[in-house]
């Protein structure tokens, strides 16, 4: 198959080539792989090639039962989503030998869906960054503009998309990690519902509930096909949500009942918002508007500090107790030197918090939750920008070297407590999401949300604009999504490399 021919059709468009025999697995795989030898050099979206895997896959993919997305290429982002037998490093030089046991649940589903694995993405140290830059891998790099990031933590998967490497990829998003990335490189990104993708065996919940799993794509159709296959709960799970009356491929195909929008353009850190950014908000608006839809300038009765607190002191806490597990296992030597220095000053912090005020701020959650699902009674959709500012430039959002020096003097003076007492902590959830300032109440409510990629910068950036939806209304999100799309397609749109 030509590589001109593979980068026309997104995930479902090949599955139909396969069904049809028009081509076979086998020679989806060797197109994919050609693309990725032409352009991940580029853009380091793969970390780590799995060409044996991918030929065995595509090769029992040729005679088995026929899934949705029987014999298509997907790459398994190198966090969150366990593959048996193969490392799984997590953007780490100390997990560079962590090898699982067994698949995790979402990895299996995968399979019987029937994609052909053929590589893992690259990822931020935990995926702890909204930017893609790991020492141990160095960045992935922005399709559109290799001087620019990809976003994080699902930057690498965001890439290989973006470059036309593979239509689908698997990406997680604890604080924007799905939809950070899709706004970054132009694609459709879509964070599920708390409970709506099992994240076992291995984990019953990340970082509280706040962690989901899902895809990243360039249409609308695969997303919601992928979690039509993806989503239900697996025995022991701790959240359940009940499927749907139709499909999310259903919904996604049908224009939606006129909705009641709600949109803000504002940063709830009080923080500049870019202009292009707060204009696709307002041309958004406009659309929708135009389509038959509500649209009106609100917003929630949520005091934006107060979600920066409340998802940093999680985010220190996980970071803290993850840090001290490795430590027992690998000793502090190893940590120090197998771990960045953000990384471990992010786990002092977490590490220096008490278990009050730890509880403290996650009873904050449910205070955002029940006001949210208040707005919600009064509007179905809620939309923001869904960054600051367009995709930054490759290293402004990582440590400097002096910056690093006190990273590692406050840590050798051990002054997490003091950097607490200090107040500094407050400065820190600010300024460290001043450029991300929009995402992480989805995950603290356990809402749904996505990227939509509808706009551009005077750069030719991509621009997304982030759309909420009340918990488990996934459905209302591919609807729209699906409108929008129909009226203006944007899945064909492939970087030029």
């Amino acid at each position: 198959m030509k590589i001109e021919e593979y980068l026309r059709h997104d995930a479902l468009g090949l599955a139909e080539l396969v069904k049809t025999k028009q081509v076979t697995p086998s020679e989806l795989l060797e197109t994919a792989i050609q693309r990725a030898q032409q352009v991940n050099p580029k853009v380091n979206a793969i970390i780590s090639p799995l060409h044996q895997l991918g030929q065995e896959m595509a090769k029992q993919s040729e005679s088995c039962a026929e899934g949705r997305f029987q014999g298509v290429p997907f790459l398994l982002k190198d966090l969150g989503v366990p593959l048996a037998s193969y490392p799984c490093s997590e953007g780490s030089k100390l997990l560079q030998d962590n090898v699982p046991e067994e698949d995790g649940y979402l990895v299996t589903r995968y399979k019987k869906a029937g994609v052909v694995i053929f590589g893992k993405t690259n990822t931020p140290e935990f995926g702890l960054m909204g930017t893609t830059e790991p020492k141990q891998f160095g960045p992935s790099r922005n399709p559109w503009n290799t001087n620019h990031s990809t976003g994080g933590s699902s930057g690498g998967s965001a890439a290989a998309i973006a470059a036309g490497i593979a239509p689908i990829a698997s990406a997680g998003d604890g604080g924007g990690s799905i939809r950070i990335p899709a706004a970054c490189c132009g694609l459709f990104g879509l964070k599920p519902s708390r409970g709506r993708v099992s994240l076992g065996p291995d984990r019953a919940d990340g970082w509280d509930g706040a962690v989901a799993e899902h895809i990243l794509s360039r249409s609308v159709r695969d997303s919601a096909v992928m979690l039509d296959v993806s989503c239900g709960p697996e025995p022991g799970d701790p959240y359940f949500l009940p499927n749907p009356d139709i499909s999310f491929e259903e919904s996604s195909n049908q224009d939606p009942k006129p909705l009641r929008i709600a949109f803000c353009k504002e940063s709830p850190l009080g923080n500049t918002v870019d202009a292009e950014c707060a204009s696709a908000v307002e041309n958004l608006a406009r659309r929708l508007q135009a389509m038959g839809h509500h649209v009106e300038e609100r917003k929630p009765d949520i005091h934006g500090p107060d979600i920066a607190k409340a998802y940093l002191t999680t985010y220190f806490g996980h970071v803290g107790a993850q840090i001290k597990a490795l430590k027992k296992r690998y000793g502090a030597r190893e940590i120090r030197d197998g771990l960045e220095e953000a990384t471990r000053m992010f786990g002092m912090l977490g590490s220096a918090v008490s278990a009050t005020d730890f509880v403290e701020q996650k009873n904050q959650w449910n205070r955002f939750g029940r006001t949210m699902g208040l707005f919600h009674q009064q509007f179905d959709l809620y939309l923001t920008p869904m960054l600051a500012e367009p995709p930054s430039v490759i290293g402004s959002l990582m440590p400097s070297s002096i910056e690093e020096l006190g990273l590692r003097l406050a840590e050798k003076l051990h002054a997490g407590s003091l950097l607490h007492k200090t107040g500094v902590i407050e400065k820190i959830a600010i300024q460290s999401l001043e450029k991300t300032p929009f995402t992480q109440l989805a995950n603290l409510t356990g809402q749904p949300a996505m990227s939509l990629p509808v706009a551009s910068s005077s750069k030719g950036l991509p621009i997304g604009v982030q759309v909420m939806a009340a918990i488990g209304r996934e459905d209302l999100l591919f609807g729209i999504a699906g409108q929008l799309e129909r009226d203006d397609p944007w899945s064909h749109k492939i970087a030029q490399l």
